[in-house]
């Protein structure tokens, strides 16, 4: 994600290469930390340097293996397989997108191209060949573009959620509104773990060029409320618990009352966020991607609040 997001009015993710080819790794090293979480749970934790662009996960179960999201790069998508075939030689029968944005998607077709059927939330289908493209610019150079066209889509979509089974083992997916409008939840009833995607962050700010964060702070309640004593693993940042979940509600709510004033003095630009910085820094100022993203969640927040916001819309 730090390779993340930097063009655009906001964010620029990295040039093409970063997608399309692989991140320079020392032999031997991967770009993520794979992290047990208790049968048969792995969570794909992205690196300190952000090679991997984002987490992922899998699950394996009596007849198959279920994947959660693909990183930003096809390279770390391959490490990914690479270390499930270590694990099991079952097939990988199932990869569930938890949303759009191209540092989970990347590497779709490495396991399209394994066997694996994908699927995702009805919206993210078209978006991830149409909004991704937003992320390069107005001047989107032909090869960018043609790498965000070529993406491997979902092949099978739902509208709430989809009920998957490995055998006798559930894989229960749910979507949610929030961070874009198209997320999904994946959860693993019996061994209490919840792959949030990009609906948690822990300790780490988000991107909010999609959100909508009243109704994706009551979706957080319904995480945190929805697997007691559970394991959540984030979309960016290390797995956490509920009140790891809650203080990240915590983190948008305070985001609102900083804006709230300013944008009612009517403070825009970097008056306003002068105006709602300092107190931000001073309560999250440690969070990871503080640097990357306080100004343009402090700008996204106020464009929601005077309700000139732009997000992405279903076909």
């Amino acid at each position: 994600m730090r390779t993340l997001l930097r063009l655009s009015l906001l964010f620029l993710f990295a040039a093409v290469n970063a997608c399309a080819q692989a991140p320079a790794q020392p032999p031997g090293s991967l770009p993520f930390t794979l992290k047990p979480l208790g049968h048969s749970v792995y969570a794909a934790i992205d690196d300190a340097k952000g090679d991997a662009g984002a987490n992922a996960g899998f699950v394996i179960g009596d007849n198959g293996v279920a994947v959660i999201d693909t990183f930003e790069n096809p390279a770390a998508a391959k490490a990914l397989l690479a270390e499930i075939r270590k694990l099991t030689n079952l097939p990988v029968k199932f990869v569930i997108n938890t949303h759009y944005h191209i540092d989970h998607v990347a590497g779709n077709r490495i396991f399209q191209e394994a066997g694996a059927t994908l699927l995702a939330q009805r919206n993210v289908r078209a978006w991830i060949h149409t909004e991704n493209l937003k992320f390069f610019g107005n001047n989107i150079k032909p090869e960018e573009r043609a790498m965000v066209e070529g993406l491997a889509a979902p092949e099978l979509v739902y509208e709430s959620g989809i009920d998957l089974f490995l055998g006798s083992r559930l894989i229960r997916v749910r979507a949610f509104p929030g961070h874009t409008g198209g997320d999904s939840v994946v959860t693993i009833p019996d061994a209490n773990v919840e792959f949030c995607g990009d609906l948690f962050w822990r300790n780490t700010l988000p991107n909010l060029i999609d959100a909508s964060t009243t109704v994706w702070r009551a979706t957080l309640l319904k995480i945190a409320e929805g697997l007691p004593g559970g394991t959540f693993v984030p979309g960016h940042g290390d797995t956490g618990n509920a009140g790891d979940v809650a203080a990240f509600r915590n983190y948008l709510q305070d985001l609102s009352a900083l804006v709230a004033g300013p944008v009612k003095e009517g403070k825009s630009g970097d008056a306003l966020v002068s105006a709602a910085l300092p107190g931000l820094k001073e309560k999250y100022g440690k969070w990871d991607f503080f640097d990357d993203f306080a100004k343009s969640d402090i700008l996204d927040m106020a464009a929601e609040i005077q309700g000139v916001k732009k997000v992405p819309h279903a076909e």
